[in-house]
């Protein structure tokens, strides 16, 4: 809900502020002083087209601030937080500057945001209402929208069991469309990975293969120089010509301190130390011994380890840096050839569960179509009769639920329009229906779409009517209208105001009106006041008492405020209001 409208120096108004709150508040004033650029500011806020010839003469820069309480408006602070600005205490921010040089700059929650943003962010606060603006109400979805919402709970239903329906179909027919477009790549990696696979399977290696048989190719091809390298490590440690050795200078060395043990217990230590040392050498001595035993030239083992490992560099230079990551390549293939190799019944199931979805669309369609088609004409009958209430009474709103229907598909032919019945009909992520108001404005005249069926006055009449009867499903909370009562007079226009207290009961209802009738109907009254210095022409907005409003409504009846005989009539009209309320 908008809480407030700052204005500064914008048209005839020099700074003010517009204060509102909940029910239906109106802003009245003589012709002239400026209620209109209410409405301007307001399409500023919501990010119309700025127009520099609006700012104020002799000022720089024009500029409107709203604040909106959006503690009720889940959806519209996450849009705010998206944009980057911030919700403080519940509240938003909006503002929009135009230059007197035509440069316009808006802001939301305080933060900088292109003029489409601030439009995004704010379209869905406020409904406006006028002889010159586009109405919500005349775009082809929501009209759709309308009547779904007016419908209520059936609809409501109906609609989200087609939607979840439709959502599916479509990413059955996507998946169906990608699997079918890729049969041929499909079968070509199915090929190659046979390919592949048979070839490790011929080699067969296993893990870790390819570093053992390295090792071992490395031993076979140098065997003679470890042979001759191990027969001379030995004779060095025990030699067998009685050469001296590692084992003899060691036991040489222990003697020697052995002889000395009995006058110093250091040197029998060391004599055990060189002890140990001598087992040591002689256990180092036979095992090198037993590795030279055991080294043989094999040329036969040779040529057979270097050609097993050319098999297993092969396969290494296609499928892996190792064998462990050959093997693990062959294991992935294996899952994905099992997924390609049923290509076919994958394209069957899909073709089944398409035909099946669409089925089940087609029949929750039909049902979403019937209950629109009966809502359509409570709608146009409640419609129709507030029209009549508010001096309309030879015109007839009609709601047009219609399908488009199409050629009957080639099989095969892709995407296809959906069979409901007997007939093809396109379809979408709402059903198959349009939806489209048709208003015959008077006695024998065809209905014609709203835009193009009533004038601007009576347009703003059907809109009224429009949004009284869809009270309560709306999910606008503010609701302007700018000269709803254009051509209105006598009992038609306490009918108008009657209607605005009604649609104020569940929104923000702000109204700019010539009517005291209607302006009898407010919670709050505004006055927009022209004074003059005799060189500058500039407005205010002035919130009014009971007393004020008693004066106000005198000079919109008579042209007087002191008129004994229209402050009477004034508190008439007051007083018929409140009790109607």
């Amino acid at each position: 809900m908008l809480e407030e409208i700052r204005i500064s120096s914008l048209g005839v108004i020099e700074d003010s502020v517009l204060e509102l709150g909940p029910g239906l508040t109106v802003i009245s004033g003589e012709t002239g002083a400026g209620k209109t650029m209410i409405v301007t500011a307001l399409g500023l806020l919501l990010g119309g087209r700025a127009d520099s010839g609006a700012v104020r003469s002799g000022a720089r820069t024009a500029r409107v601030e709203g604040i909106v309480d959006a503690t009720r408006l889940a959806s519209f602070a996450e849009s705010v937080d998206e944009a980057g600005g911030e919700v403080e205490d519940g509240r938003v921010v909006l503002a929009r500057s135009v230059a007197a040089e035509g440069r316009s700059r808006a802001f939301v929650g305080g933060a900088a945001v292109p003029i489409t943003t601030l439009a995004e962010v704010a379209e869905p606060l406020v409904a406006v209402h006028g002889q010159s603006d586009q109405h919500r109400l005349l775009r082809a979805r929501a009209q759709r929208d309308a009547l779904d919402r007016f419908g209520g709970a059936p609809i409501a239903e109906a609609l989200e069991r087609y939607r979840t329906l439709h959502r599916r179909l479509q990413d059955v027919e996507a998946e169906l469309d990608d699997v079918t477009a890729s049969q041929r790549e499909r079968a070509r990696e199915a090929d190659l990975l046979r390919f592949g696979l048979a070839e490790i399977e011929a080699v067969d290696p296993q893990p870790g293969e390819d570093a053992a048989l390295a090792t071992e190719e490395s031993r076979l091809g140098f065997a003679d120089t470890l042979r001759t390298a191990a027969e001379q490590a030995r004779e060095a440690l025990s030699s067998e010509d009685g050469a001296p050795d590692a084992l003899g200078t060691v036991s040489a060395a222990r003697a020697q301190l052995e002889a000395v043990r009995e006058h110093d217990t250091e040197a029998g230590e060391l004599a055990d130390r060189l002890a140990e040392v001598s087992y040591l050498l002689s256990d180092a001595a036979a095992d090198v011994a037993s590795y030279a035993a055991r080294i043989e030239t094999d040329p036969a083992r040779l040529a057979g380890v270097s050609e097993r490992r050319a098999a297993l560099t092969a396969l290494t230079r296609k499928y892996g840096d190792t064998i462990d990551e050959v093997l693990a390549w062959s294991a992935t293939s294996a899952a994905r050839l099992l997924d390609l190799d049923g290509t076919d019944e994958r394209i069957e199931g899909l073709r089944a569960e398409r035909s099946r979805l669409r089925d089940e669309l087609a029949d929750v369609a039909g049902e979403l179509s019937g209950l629109r088609a009966e809502a359509a004409g409570r709608l146009a009958a409640e419609v129709t009769d507030e029209l009549t209430r508010l001096a309309m009474p030879h015109a007839r709103l009609s709601v047009d639920v219609r399908q488009t229907e199409l050629p009957a598909p080639e099989a095969g032919a892709g995407r296809e329009p959906l069979r409901v019945g007997k007939r093809w009909l396109r379809f979408g992520s709402s059903g198959v229906d349009e939806v489209e108001l048709l208003l015959a404005a008077n006695s024998g005249s065809d209905p014609r779409p709203l835009d193009k069926g009533a004038s601007g006055g009576e347009l703003s009449r059907v809109m009224l009517a429009l949004e009284v009867a869809l009270a309560g499903t709306s999910p606008v909370p503010t609701f302007v209208f700018d000269e709803v009562d254009a051509g209105v007079g006598g009992a038609a226009a306490v009918e108008v105001g009657r209607r605005l207290a009604q649609l104020a009961r569940s929104a923000q209802v702000l109204v700019v009106t010539h009517l005291p009738q209607v302006a009898a109907y407010a919670d709050h009254h505004v006055v927009v006041e022209k004074s003059s210095d005799g060189s500058v022409t500039s407005s205010g907005l002035t919130r009014l008492d009971d007393a004020g409003r008693e004066r106000e409504l005198s000079r919109m009846l008579a042209g007087l405020t002191d008129s004994d005989t229209a402050l009477a009539h004034a508190r008439e009209l007051l007083e018929v209001a409140r009790s109607a309320r």
